[in-house]
């Protein structure tokens, strides 16, 4: 099915302002992770239009309509959205699209997820699922819009062409876009004048307001040394009035000192390096401190990368840690950007490359099996429970009894040695008197023997014991981690700092499934994320001594387990447990790649915290 509304061609005023009687719906997006413009929601939108039309220049605290979004705030000025938090700053855009599409109806399609919470399709999908639902097609194909999705609406559901799984959507209404007429409000002054009204006394807005007197002296300060700029060049007497294309999917460009000629050539591209030149005057530079609301995407970035026009002895001062990778917190580093810009400072926001995280393809004949490590994938299947294992003979297998106790504190119930058990009365064991205490065998570290009969009751039960103070392992020390396969094999590629070696990758693949009797929720499902999973080592003595040795970790199900992912905060859930992989594969601009001088001895350190070492293993 093909993509309704390819736009309308409209003439445009020698101003380069759309006719003034011609209504947009506003959609306020921002871009997420994988370069995709996600909507906020009518109700934050027509409270960033609303701040817009006091002060063009100044800055929309989303905290204020959305308590989800408290930490947020957006600088009108750079086009970006700020986290107070962690100074994470990601682009926004004003969008516009047709009073009669979905959007302009108040209309929201929305996809199940595996969490049964609702999520809005992107707004260009939202108005073609509508479009295809108001012409009453039973189905509809995404495939045109890059996504490999059927959407049938007899069922309310979409499915994946490629797995063939269906998830449910749904068609919600809601409230309406904001809409204009007529031309974008002109750039004001920051800050506001009384006309606005009293200031907002909520600690968000305290925040930014704070900022602003430092921000308004920079700024007159500036204006007392800046040359008076040139007035703007006028459109020659007669000239013919040019054209602009406005799709329902694109960001209008509406200001005239923004807008190219339509009938214009093409500029060549600019060499690296070179100052950016103002897309109304060839050659010339743009007004430090107008607004680029209107810009399109790529007349935007240009304008934000570098303010041209700097006043004479004021230094350009690049804010480039937005990612957190430099020694500067990336909050101060996002709050200075805002400051400056707001003050009319060149500002540089740079943001770090996207990291590689797989090497380039490999054909099946390149894949080869690693020198010295038997076979090339390895299953582990589902936990059956060892009965036999009775608590207080895996105690009494790695304890001595000692007859007379020092008059120190047990570290598990922090009782002193020389009295009962902090679990007397809590826990009864047959045979293990509360006041008995013993020595564990190689460590020497002494504990109540019903508190370690209690410490190994309420862990995995596999007849292994650890010591609480020196993490000492006793016996083969086994995990949760649920029933998957683990891969490995040679590729013909090299990782950074290891260019004379070929590279050990491994693929990690975990289904989801149902939580057992030695997770968190026992017959609850658990999901699995970002499976499969690829990882790389370097193919050297070292390196493959750490295959090695995670293949005996895979085996006792150590290297994952179920529960509440750092990164999302999802619970139920298969995540890491506490041995680190290198999962990027050709920079590490995550932490997770190479180079890295010290992994392999540091993920050696943490096998061995596990119990895994060669000298275990032969043992």
């Amino acid at each position: 099915m093909s993509r309704p509304g390819q736009g309308v061609m409209l003439p445009v005023n020698g101003l380069g302002f759309p006719p003034q009687n011609v209504a947009r719906v506003v959609v306020w997006e921002w871009l997420n992770e994988h370069s995709r413009w996600r909507p906020y929601t009518a109700t934050v939108c027509h409270h960033i239009e609303n701040v817009l039309k006091e002060d063009a220049r100044g800055s929309v605290v989303l905290g204020q309509v959305d308590a989800q979004l408290v930490p947020y705030i957006i600088d009108l000025q750079s086009m970006h959205q700020f986290r107070q938090d962690t100074g994470t700053m990601r682009p926004v855009r004003r969008n516009f699209y047709d009073p009669s599409s979905a959007p302009g109806k108040g209309i929201v399609w929305e996809w199940e997820s595996d969490g049964g919470a609702w999520t809005a399709y992107d707004m260009d999908i939202c108005i073609t699922i509508q479009n295809a639902y108001e012409k009453q097609h039973p189905w509809l194909d995404l495939s045109s819009l890059g996504f490999c999705y059927l959407i049938y609406f007899n069922s309310m559901s979409q499915m994946n062409r490629q797995t063939r799984r269906r998830r449910r959507l749904r068609r919600r209404l809601d409230l309406a876009y904001p809409l204009t007429v007529g031309s974008i409000p002109k750039s004001q002054s920051w800050p506001v004048g009384a006309s606005s009204g009293q200031p907002c006394s909520c600690q968000q807005c305290l925040l930014v307001n704070s900022t602003r007197a430092a921000s308004n002296a920079i700024l007159a300060s500036q204006r007392r040394k800046a040359p008076p700029a040139p007035p703007p060049p006028q459109p020659p007497p007669g000239g013919p009035a040019g054209t602009l294309a406005v799709r329902p999917s694109a960001t209008f460009a509406g200001a005239a000192l923004w807008a190219a000629p339509a009938a214009g050539p093409a500029e060549p591209a600019q060499p690296p390096g070179a100052p950016p030149r103002s897309p109304s005057a060839p050659g010339g530079a743009p007004t430090p401190g107008q607004n680029n609301l209107n810009r399109p995407g790529p007349q935007r970035a240009t304008s934000v990368s570098a303010r041209a026009s700097i006043p004479p002895g004021v230094p350009a001062l690049p804010v480039k840690n937005l990612n957190g990778t430099g020694p500067v917190h990336p909050a101060l580093a996002g709050m200075t950007g805002i400051l400056l810009c707001a003050a009319g400072l060149p500002v540089c926001l740079t943001r770090a490359p996207k990291p590689i995280l797989h090497p380039p393809p490999v054909s099946k004949s390149d894949v080869k099996p690693v020198p010295g490590v038997p076979g090339v994938c390895r299953k582990t299947k589902k936990k059956h429970l060892k009965k036999s294992k009775n608590p207080e003979d895996v105690v009494r297998r790695y304890m001595q009894k000692v007859k007379n106790p020092p008059d120190e504190d047990c570290t598990i119930c922090m009782e002193r040695l020389v009295t009962a058990s902090g679990y007397e009365g809590v826990l009864r064991h047959k045979g293990v008197r509360p006041e008995l205490v013993g020595r564990l065998g190689r460590c020497g570290h002494m504990y109540h023997l019903l508190c370690l009969v209690a410490m190994y009751s309420n862990g995995n039960k596999d007849g292994s014991l650890q010591c609480p103070t020196c993490k000492a392992i006793y016996g083969e020390k086994t995990g949760t981690q649920p029933p998957g396969k683990m891969e490995f094999h040679l590729i013909p590629h090299s990782l950074p700092g290891f260019a004379d070696t070929q590279t050990i990758r491994i693929v990690y693949d975990i289904p989801t499934g149902i939580q057992g009797p030695e997770h968190p929720n026992p017959g609850k499902k658990f999901t699995a994320r970002g499976f499969p999973r690829h990882c790389y080592l370097p193919n050297n003595e070292k390196g493959r001594k750490v295959l090695r040795l995670l293949i005996t970790a895979w085996e006792r199900r150590l290297i994952f387990t179920i529960g509440t992912s750092n990164t999302t905060g999802e619970s139920d859930t298969v995540v890491w447990n506490e041995i680190h992989h290198k999962t990027e594969f050709g920079s590490n601009l995550t932490g997770h790649g190479y180079p890295d001088a010290s992994y392999l001895d540091n993920v050696l350190a943490e096998l061995t915290a596990q119990g895994v070492s060669e000298a275990v293993a032969k043992a």
